[in-house]
């Protein structure tokens, strides 16, 4: 699989446009380049090309594709954390966006304390309430996040979401900044391959991108 040298620079320039278009710096959106399940041949050419964030699912997968290359390397775990893997996310991620419950804050927060090293933690809202998805339900974000901090000594960053496929996303990027705005937080990771200009628009400080970059992912 060979992934075009242009995709990293026209997903940039994309992100610019939105940026500029609702009078923000480009500067302010992070790429996260999801490289989950995808082949090395397709991500060595995006890392060489200057992309340096990138997102993964599992924490097994990630430690295998990048604990050689990690140097250098913002790694973000994107997908669902279970409590018995607080101890490897914390040691390898340097950003874990899936926190949503609170077993796995007090994993998390037992794992800051004993490896000192603290990843920049951000609270996964499931904004369309979905059955079948990771996250914590709107009407109860703000206790969560007030729990995270008061009961178990965590900083969080910011919110993650991910609306339901088959919606139209701004309502739900929309309640994703609200609940961010009245809890204190400036950061969102909101935004995917097709939704992301939108996300900008409605205040993403991060978007993660994987088919616009690497082409579908290979089904196993």
């Amino acid at each position: 699989m060979t992934v075009s040298p242009d995709a990293l620079s026209d997903v940039l320039n994309r992100i610019a446009r939105a940026a500029k278009a609702c009078g923000r710096a480009a500067s302010d959106v992070t790429l996260v380049a999801v490289s989950k399940q995808q082949p090395w041949e397709a991500i060595a050419p995006v890392l060489e090309a200057g992309q340096a964030v990138f997102g993964e699912n599992r924490v097994q997968e990630a430690m295998e594709r990048w604990g050689e290359r990690r140097a250098g390397v913002e790694l973000r775990l994107i997908g669902p954390l279970q409590s018995n893997k607080a101890k490897e996310a914390v040691a390898f991620f340097d950003v874990i966006e899936s926190l949503d419950r609170e077993k796995l804050a007090a994993a998390l927060a037992a794992e800051v304390q004993k490896q000192g090293r603290t990843p920049r933690l951000y609270v996964q809202v499931n904004t369309g309430e979905e059955a079948q998805k990771a996250g914590v339900a709107p009407a109860e974000a703000d206790a969560f996040i007030a729990t995270v901090r008061a009961i178990h000594g965590l900083e969080v960053e910011g919110l993650m979401c991910i609306p339901p496929v088959g919606e139209p996303p701004g309502p739900h990027f929309a309640l994703l900044a609200k609940i961010a705005a009245r809890n204190g937080l400036a950061k969102l990771s909101m935004g995917m391959s097709d939704d992301f200009e939108t996300a900008i628009r409605f205040g993403a400080t991060s978007v993660r991108v994987g088919s616009a970059l690497f082409g579908a992912r290979a089904r196993p």
